[in-house]
């Protein structure tokens, strides 16, 4: 059996939860540092030169992209496979998990959750009102349009559960710190689609750690998770001071 692997990286990040889910699909043990990227020392920009999360650690290799990390695991454990066998789809997989960790992050992530909790939060800002607008008035209504015309009514995109589907339910669960919610008038197919990917046990299991952490100080995080019982790592990479990385998350 391989040895239990190390994650460095928040509960609330989408990009730490899909390594996470995919994790616990797997059946991998792991460990975690519940570091948020701006909290990092100076070793952990060793492991993360561009200091962003998650950060995967074992008896092989240290990665630190969540897409990377995940494909990693695929070749790694092989079951159950979470990527399509046939040469397109696989394509098209690795293509929706890329529109996930790009204009979905830039949307819910940089333009709404940073808005909401991480200004205000790590960096002691004030929430522009008229970007949380403008998010939710353009950009993410462009984002449901698009999935609501590739996402399948009942099950998954390809069938089975794959990382196209965890990738994509990850950044709801960030859309709803933020008070949002598809509205299931206007995207069907895409609210059905969340409630149902949200719902199997790997992100079940990551939603008390996740809805603890969003009412808990960041300094607190670490303490509060310990008596928790969640699996955290002897060793931490964190430090008390925020300073920004090149890529922030």
């Amino acid at each position: 059996m391989a040895a239990t692997v190390r994650i460095i990286g928040n509960y609330l990040s989408p990009y730490v939860r899909k390594v996470l889910v995919v994790l616990d699909l797997k059946g991998v043990r792991y460990e975690i540092d519940p570091i948020i990227p701006f909290m990092g020392d100076d070793r952990f920009s060793t492991l993360s030169p561009l200091r962003r999360i998650p950060v995967l650690i074992d008896d092989e290799v240290t990665l630190s992209d969540s897409s990377v990390i995940c494909e990693y695991l695929e070749d790694r454990h092989p079951t159950p496979r979470l990527y399509p066998a046939n040469v397109v789809a696989r394509a098209r997989a690795r293509w929706l998990e890329e529109f996930a960790d790009t204009r979905m992050g830039e949307v819910f992530i940089w333009r709404l959750f940073n808005e909401v909790a991480i200004k205000p939060f790590v960096w002691g800002e004030q929430t522009d009102p008229g970007v949380v607008a403008r998010t939710l008035e353009r950009d993410v209504p462009d984002v449901l349009n698009y999935l609501e015309g590739v996402l399948p009514a009942e099950g998954y995109v390809f069938g089975d559960l794959s990382v196209a589907d965890v990738a994509i339910a990850c950044f709801f669960r960030n859309a709803a710190f933020a008070r949002f919610r598809v509205d299931a008038a206007r995207w069907p197919i895409t609210a059905a689609f969340v409630e149902r990917a949200l719902g199997i046990d790997g992100f079940a299991k990551l939603k008390p750690f996740e809805d603890r952490m969003i009412h808990t100080p960041i300094p607190q995080h670490r303490e509060v998770l310990a008596a928790m019982g969640a699996p955290l790592m002897a060793e931490t990479y964190g430090t008390s001071t925020p300073r920004r990385g090149m890529m922030n998350i």
